[in-house]
């Protein structure tokens, strides 16, 4: 499995599940792609899900009400349900999810197939739009999550965590904006998403290795930290609002 250029785990997982997709449904595939953390450093053995994309020649709900039955069996091993898509719907979506088919296309590995993603052309004007909106978005979750924790350790540790993953995308956006090609390393992106911007990165930078660690942090550091979460993202927002496409 070492072609897949997937961490070794993540490939003897993922074997299987396309063998299984290649047998009983080729014909009706476009291509298959492996995504997400399965291709990085960020991968945790034991801990994290193998994502992947399954391209139809067109859509096929017999396939998907077929398809459906192997969930079960998959998921107990990790394999999450993959996206489902045609070539039409992907062209078709570029200016309404360029955040999301941006990271698709920096992070993909083609297994089956031709490889549809890697020379998708996305327009800043869509990408300044989006990462501005869900960067403003994000504030409003950010203050109201803080309000809802009414002070509880767990319920602030919770608000972090969880909501981490979701900014990598944006940011990488970002970078994108400023004329520079997208990281795939989640610290990668915050290093170089620092040197751009300007922005003080180092609060996410601290949440990623209290996510990788599983460190419990004190209520103290939690309030600081949404001090500096919160200014770091009003700040980006700023700047996302003020690059001319």
């Amino acid at each position: 499995m070492k072609d897949l250029n997937m961490k070794e785990e993540a490939a003897n997982k993922f074997k299987p599940f396309l063998d299984v997709v290649l047998n009983n449904y080729k014909n009706k595939l476009h291509s298959i792609h492996v995504t997400g953390s399965a291709l990085t450093e960020d991968f945790k053995p034991g801990a994290s899900d193998i994502n992947s994309i399954l391209v139809l020649n067109k859509m096929d709900l017999k396939f998907l009400e077929d398809f459906a039955l192997l969930g079960k069996k998959f998921g107990k091993k990790q394999i999450s349900s993959p996206l489902i898509m045609t070539p039409e719907y992907i062209f078709s979506s570029l200016d309404v999810f360029p955040v999301e088919f941006l990271t698709i296309k920096t992070i993909h590995k083609t297994v089956f197939g031709e490889d549809i993603f890697n020379d998708l052309e996305i327009k800043s004007a869509d990408l300044r739009h989006q990462c501005e909106r869900e960067l403003k978005v994000r504030l409003i979750g950010l203050r109201q999550g803080y309000l809802s924790s009414t002070g509880n350790r767990k319920s602030l540790s919770d608000l972090f965590m969880s909501s981490f993953s979701g900014y990598i995308p944006l940011f990488r956006g970002i970078i994108v904006l400023f004329g520079k090609p997208a990281s795939r390393e989640n610290k990668e992106v915050l290093s170089t998403l620092q040197e751009l911007s300007g922005v003080d990165t180092s609060v996410f930078r601290t949440v990623l290795k209290a996510r990788k660690d599983k460190t419990k942090l004190s209520i103290e550091v939690l309030n600081s930290i949404f001090e500096d979460y919160y200014k770091a993202i009003e700040k980006l927002g700023d700047i996302t609002d003020e690059i001319k496409v």
